[in-house]
C-alpha cells in the first residue's frame, strides 16, 4: 500500500465513521417518531369512533323525520364508516386494554343493531317502538362518547411512560453524540498515530541498516514490513547490502582457496623432498635387492628371497609420483608386501587380517595412502605392545561410498594425542616421521575427492584405534 493510499485510507476511515454515527442517530430519531405518531393515531382513531356514533345518530333522526330512500342510503353509509372505524379499533387491543376495549368494540355493535331496528321499525310504522329503539341508539352514543374519553385517559396514563422514555432517549442521545464525538477524536488521533508510525519507523529502520553498512557490517538484513514507497527503497537498499556481501564472501573465499593451493603445492613439495631424502640411489638399490633375491633363491634361502621381493615391490611402489593415483588393489598388493616385511621383523607378534570386497578393488585412490596408516598402526599400536597385536583391513561398501577401514587392538589414544595425530604429523620414537605423514595423507585425500570429510578415527585407550577413509563410490557395483 503506498502512502497516498494511507492517507485516503485515513480520509475514508473518518468519513465511515462519521456516517455510521450519522446513520444511528437518523435511525434512532426515526424510531422515536414513529412511536410518537403511533401514539397520536391512537388517538385520533379513538375519537373518530365518538365522531361517528354521534353522527349515525345524526342521520337516524333525519332518516325518522323523513324515511326517503336518499336518507336511508346517507345512514347506511354512515353505518358502514363506523364499522370500518370499529375494525381499525380492534387492531388497537392489547393485553393492557383487553377488556375495555372489548366492551368498547360490543357497544359500537349494540349502536349498530339500535339503528338497525329503528330502520325497520321505521318502515313498520311503529311508533312507540321507534321512538323507544332510537332512545336506546342515541343512549349508547352518549356511553360510546363516555367510553371513548375513559379509554383516551387510560391510554394517556399508559403512554405517558413511554413519552417520558422519549425524552429521557433524546437527552441520551444527546450525551452519546458527545461521548462519540470525543470517541471519534480519539479513534483519529490513534489511527493518525499508527499512520505515522507506518512512515517513520521504516525510515529509522533504513537510516539503521544504512549506518550498519558503513560500518562494515553486511550481515544485518532490513525487516520492514509495510509495502509502501519506502519499503521499496529498504527492499532495494537490502538486495544491494546482500550483493555487496555475496562479493566480500566470494572474494574471501578465492583468498581462502588460494592460501589453501599454496598450502598443498608447499605440502607437495614437502613430501617429494621427504621422498628424495629417503631415496639413496633408488633405482641402483632397487637392482641391487633384485640381484641379491636371486641370489638367496639360487642358494637356498627362499624366505630371504622372498623378503627381498617384497622390500624391491616396496621401493618400486614408493618411486612412484605422490600426486599419481593407483587403484585400491596395488594398494592392497603393497600392503600385503609391507606386512610380509614386518612380520619377518615381529614374527608371531603380529597378526594381519584382511577383509576386501573384491568388487570395490577397481576404486581410485592416491598412491602410498593406505601404506602410512598401516604404518602407524605398526609403530604407535604394535610395537608397544610385548605380545604384539592385530592389525585389520576391511574394504567395504557403505550406501554410496566405500570404506576403507584399518584396525589395531593396540594400547590407543589420549583424546590429545588424537587431537595431534589430525593436525600434525606424528614421529616415531627414534624421532623420524611416519613415512611421509599422517597429516599428508588427509590432505592428500581433500585435494583427491575435493571434499572435507574423507577419514574418521576413533580409538580409546586400551581399546585400540580405527581409521577409516570415506572414498565416493566411482561406479555401480552388483548386488548379490
Amino acid at each position: 500500500m503506498t502512502i497516498q493510499n494511507k492517507i485516503w485510507g485515513l480520509v475514508s476511515l473518518a468519513v465511515l465513521v462519521m456516517g455510521a454515527i450519522w446513520i444511528a442517530l437518523t435511525y434512532s430519531n426515526q424510531q422515536a417518531q414513529e412511536q410518537y405518531s403511533s401514539i397520536l393515531s391512537r388517538y385520533l382513531q379513538m375519537n373518530e369512533v365518538t365522531t361517528s356514533s354521534q353522527a349515525l345518530v345524526t342521520e337516524l333522526n333525519e332518516y325518522i323525520r323523513l324515511p326517503v330512500p336518499a336518507q336511508e342510503q346517507r345512514l347506511q353509509e354512515e353505518e358502514q364508516q363506523l364499522r370500518g372505524i370499529q375494525q381499525r379499533v380492534e387492531a388497537l387491543r392489547t393485553e393492557t386494554n383487553q377488556l375495555d376495549m372489548t366492551n368498547y368494540l360490543l357497544m359500537m355493535d349494540s349502536l349498530i343493531e339500535a339503528s338497525n331496528r329503528t330502520l325497520s321499525f321505521v318502515k313498520q310504522s311503529e311508533v312507540d317502538a321507534v321512538t323507544q329503539e332510537f332512545n336506546e341508539a342515541n343512549r349508547i352514543a352518549a356511553s360510546l362518547e363516555d367510553r371513548t374519553l375513559y379509554i383516551l385517559d387510560q391510554e394517556l396514563r399508559t403512554y405517558n411512560g413511554l413519552y417520558q422514555e422519549l425524552i429521557q432517549q433524546s437527552d441520551e442521545l444527546e450525551t452519546l453524540g458527545l461521548w462519540l464525538l470525543g470517541l471519534i477524536s480519539s479513534i483519529v488521533l490513534l489511527v493518525a498515530y499508527r499512520f505515522s508510525l507506518s512512515i517513520t519507523r521504516p525510515v529509522h529502520e533504513l537510516t539503521r541498516a544504512a549506518n550498519e553498512v558503513a560500518q562494515g557490517n553486511f550481515q544485518t538484513p532490513i525487516h520492514i514490513s509495510s509495502n509502501d514507497e519506502i519499503a521499496f527503497l529498504a527492499r532495494t537498499f537490502d538486495t544491494m547490502r546482500e550483493n555487496i556481501n555475496d562479493l566480500f564472501e566470494e572474494t574471501q573465499e578465492k583468498a581462502r582457496l588460494e592460501n589453501e593451493l599454496q598450502e598443498s603445492q608447499l605440502l607437495l613439495k614437502e613430501s617429494q623432498l621427504k621422498s628424495l631424502q629417503s631415496q639413496i640411489n633408488p633405482h641402483f638399490l632397487f637392482n641391487t635387492l633384485n640381484t641379491l633375491s636371486k641370489k638367496a633363491y639360487l642358494d637356498g634361502a627362499e624366505e630371504t628371497s622372498d623378503l627381498l621381493v617384497s622390500v624391491a615391490g616396496l621401493l618400486r611402489y614408493s618411486l612412484k609420483k605422490v600426486d599419481q593415483s593407483v587403484t585400491l588393489a596395488e594398494e592392497v598388493h603393497v600392503i600385503e608386501q609391507y606386512i610380509a616385511i614386518q612380520k619377518a621383523r615381529f614374527a608371531e607378534r603380529l597378526t594381519f587380517h584382511l577383509e576386501v570386497d573384491e568388487r570395490l578393488l577397481d576404486t581410485y585412490i592416491p598412491s602410498l595412502t593406505l601404506q602410512p596408516i598401516i604404518e602407524n598402526a605398526m609403530i604407535h599400536g604394535i610395537e608397544k605392545l610385548v605380545d604384539g597385536g592385530t592389525i585389520t583391513l576391511r574394504i567395504y561398501r557403505e550406501q554410496e561410498s566405500v570404506l576403507a577401514e584399518v584396525e589395531d587392538d593396540g594400547p590407543g589414544m589420549q583424546p590429545e594425542e588424537l587431537h595431534r595425530l589430525l593436525h600434525q604429523e606424528v614421529r616415531s620414537e627414534t624421532g623420524h616421521s611416519t613415512s611421509i605423514g599422517f597429516q599428508n595423507v588427509v590432505k592428500r585425500l581433500q585435494l583427491f575427492f575435493n571434499r572435507a570429510d574423507v577419514l574418521t578415527v576413533t580409538s580409546a585407550v586400551g581399546v585400540g584405534t580405527t581409521v577409516t577413509l570415506h572414498i565416493p563410490l566411482q561406479k555401480e557395483v552388483p548386488v548379490e
